[in-house]
């Protein structure tokens, strides 16, 4: 991805776009805006661009100043990593508007969510953060886009949760299921990145479709509907796909756990890294190969019980047992056993790094020891 944009006197985009907003400063610094930034995928995407820098500035290259935002303060080890960083709420428009007062931006990383297992207690709200936080993201790339005279590159997290199969027969029968087969969701959250990609489509493609003076392609909209993530950096929170990691991280801790799902639970799963890594992969392709706005990844789809035998091999004294909550499991049971990643493969090179067991034996096991025994 050439991220070498430089900043200018921007131009006011047409006040159909512009309204309720303020003009912009006539020097803003070119920049990278990352949303919930304070996360682990925040984190690694800010290390990844903090090398970039370092080997662009080796090199005699400049490269943009990178913004982040969070609804908490960060941390110092992620605002070391960046430029400036914000703490606020995605919806929360005149904080965007203060901060684009500076920054041009050229590209924006959308990670701010409320997420799936939350979004289930509180559905209204969830609906208000994920879809009106997203939508004003999308708003201020199109202003950008208009203001600039060229393109914001917007990327959008979307998840295994957009899926939505109707029975474990049809789970079952289902194969490894494509971007474009059951998408009914079960969850709000799913609901939400459904939402989320269908904004980003209508911005890329469609936005002010009747206006005479519309921009063509204001926003370069890519998603990329992740699997379950494990990481051996963060503990596990309590979300829907977290049963994996939480029997991992239990055991290394030589705690007991209860797992939610049945044994044959099944979805597909891949490391944090290859999460990271599949977004600047995502990002960097030309747009002339990319056939589709949204792509499916994935590394491996262990059942339940046999991410519990990949544990055992390495915590031979595991204490795991299955206690499905019914509730849970419902969520599980709706999501496909494993994704066709064929098309991301084929337009921008997709390819896992990790098996399930190289996964535990290059990465996974080897940190995760380090964190407790440290």
């Amino acid at each position: 991805m050439d991220f070498s944009f430089s900043s200018n006197t921007p131009r006011r985009a047409p006040d159909a776009i512009t309204a309720g907003t303020t003009l912009r400063g006539a020097r803003r610094d070119a920049a990278i805006l990352v949303t919930g930034a304070g996360g682990e995928m925040g984190h690694g995407l800010l290390e990844s661009f903090a090398s970039e820098r370092r080997e662009r500035a080796a090199a005699g290259e400049t490269f943009p100043a990178v913004i982040a935002i969070d609804l908490r303060e960060l941390p110092e080890s992620h605002r070391s990593l960046c430029d400036e960083a914000f703490t606020g709420d995605v919806c929360d428009e005149k904080m965007l508007e203060r901060l684009l007062a500076s920054y041009e931006i050229g590209a924006i990383y959308h990670l701010a969510a409320l997420l799936s297992t939350r979004s289930e207690f509180v559905p209204e709200i969830a609906h208000g953060v994920n879809v009106g936080g997203t939508l004003n993201l999308l708003r201020i790339a199109a202003e950008e886009a208009a203001n600039n005279g060229r393109p914001v590159q917007f990327f959008f997290p979307s998840s295994i949760a957009a899926y939505g199969l109707p029975d474990l027969d049809a789970k079952s029968a289902a194969g490894p299921v494509d971007e474009d087969r059951f998408l009914q969701p079960h969850t709000m959250y799913g609901c939400n990145k459904i939402a989320g990609e269908n904004l980003g489509n209508y911005y890329a493609h469609h936005y002010r479709k009747l206006a005479s003076d519309r921009m063509e392609f204001p926003v370069d909209f890519r998603s990329i509907r992740f699997p379950g993530i494990i990481s051996a950096d963060t503990v596990p929170s309590g979300g829907t796909s977290d049963y994996g990691p939480e029997m991992l991280h239990a055991a290394a801790r030589g705690e007991s756990y209860a797992c939610f799902v049945r044994p044959d639970a099944r979805i597909p799963f891949m490391t944090m890294p290859e999460a990271v890594a599949a977004i600047r992969g995502l990002m960097a392709a030309p747009r002339s190969e990319l056939s589709r706005v949204v792509y499916n990844v994935q590394s491996f789809a262990p059942s339940a019980e046999e991410f519990l035998l990949e544990v055992r091999k390495h915590f031979p004294d595991a204490e795991t047992g299955f206690e499905p909550d019914l509730a849970r499991q419902s969520i599980i049971d709706s999501w496909p056993a494993s994704c066709d990643d064929a098309t991301a493969r084929a337009d921008w090179g997709w390819s896992p790094t990790y098996d399930l067991a190289s996964a535990f034996d290059d990465y996974l096991v080897p940190r995760i020891r380090a964190r407790y025994e440290s």
